[in-house]
């Protein structure tokens, strides 16, 4: 049989191994991608080292997909060989629990996740529900368009739903992985961007990005320097750290909304007067579906958005994830599958 090359996690903990495996087939409403690259997440740690209930081992980590389409199952209509397409932490919906039937994919009771429920993209090829795909436009590179998967996405997504208009002050907490691109899409949706980092050495950064201002937290407390601003109509905290989040809600505007897309497991720590009192709120969002992901994709092609990367070959998955998860990137990894 065909083989393709491949990069496995074979438990909880375990080392990557670069492994040859039989080229995987289609099934029914199923599509395969020959993968062009595939960035490294934070997620992939859950693979790589935590688990996940159910996860059944050797697993194939990576969900920031951009490839192009191999071949089709039976009773795929919407997608045709050649296409260019990505996938991203969304894998995957029933059509058929409430949420589903609301359209609210997302939420679906049984969703699919991308590398926890079926083998994800650090490999040659992957095998993906129709429903998952994205369609990606022709002048993406597919490097620069993996990482916009899941990082791209995620505060695209949440930004667009904050309900700002164009002209509010919107403040993005970190200049990391997400941050970095969430202040180029802030600056492109045409809201006043504030970037808020640690130490001063961020601020040209930030000022590249497309930041109109920029706040260093250890100049002071960023939430009254967001007052003297006028106070922010959104905040978009990308940074998992729960005590900077809740230090940034005194900083909201009336009707200001601290969104929240980074991931802690620390509670916040805010009192229900700092939220009664000017009409606060705190929201977390989910990535999106593949319809949110292809948004991305095609915003980011238009606006000039772009993730800043470090790629690796696929053999060296090993080293690329160790950059990642040792917060040394700038500012996200990829993993490229060669010509």
């Amino acid at each position: 049989m065909p083989s393709m090359k491949a990069v496995q996690v074979s438990k909880p903990g375990g080392n990557f191994e670069v492994v040859e495996r039989p080229i995987p087939q289609a099934g029914r409403g199923q599509v395969r991608i020959k993968v062009e690259a595939c960035g490294v997440c934070h997620s992939d740690a859950i693979v790589k080292e935590t688990g996940w209930p159910g996860l059944q081992y050797p697993r194939i980590p990576g969900h920031e997909i951009a490839g192009r389409i191999d071949s089709i199952g039976v009773d795929v209509t919407q997608w045709k060989p050649g296409q260019r397409v990505g996938v991203g932490w969304h894998g995957g919906h029933c059509f058929i629990c409430d949420p589903c039937r609301r359209g609210d994919f997302i939420n679906c009771q049984v969703e699919k996740i991308t590398a926890l429920h079926f083998d994800g993209g650090y490999a040659e090829y992957v095998i993906v529900p129709a429903e998952a795909v994205a369609l990606m436009p022709a002048d993406l590179p597919a490097d620069e368009a993996a990482p916009l998967m899941c990082a791209g996405i995620t505060v695209f997504n949440a930004l667009r739903n904050t309900g700002a208009h164009a002209g509010d002050l919107v403040a993005v907490q970190g200049i990391g992985g997400l941050g970095h691109l969430g202040i180029q899409f802030a600056r492109q949706m045409g809201f006043r961007t504030v970037a808020i980092g640690r130490g001063g050495d961020k601020q040209a950064l930030a000022k590249k990005l497309g930041a109109h201002e920029y706040i260093d937290t250890d100049a002071g407390d960023p939430a009254q320097t967001l007052q003297k601003l006028g106070g922010a109509s959104v905040v978009l905290a990308t940074a998992p750290d729960s005590k900077s989040m809740s230090a940034l809600v005194n900083g909201l505007g009336p009707n200001g909304t601290l969104m929240i897309v980074g991931a802690d497991l620390a509670p916040l720590s805010v009192t229900p007067v700092q939220l009664i009192f000017g009409n606060r709120s705190i929201r977390g969002k989910a990535s999106g579906t593949a319809r949110d992901s292809q948004d991305t994709l095609e915003f980011s092609a238009l606006s000039g958005v772009r993730p800043m990367i470090e790629r690796y070959p696929l053999e060296k998955a090993a080293e690329a994830y160790q950059q990642m998860i040792s917060g040394k990137a700038r500012f996200r990894v990829v993993l490229t599958m060669g010509s």
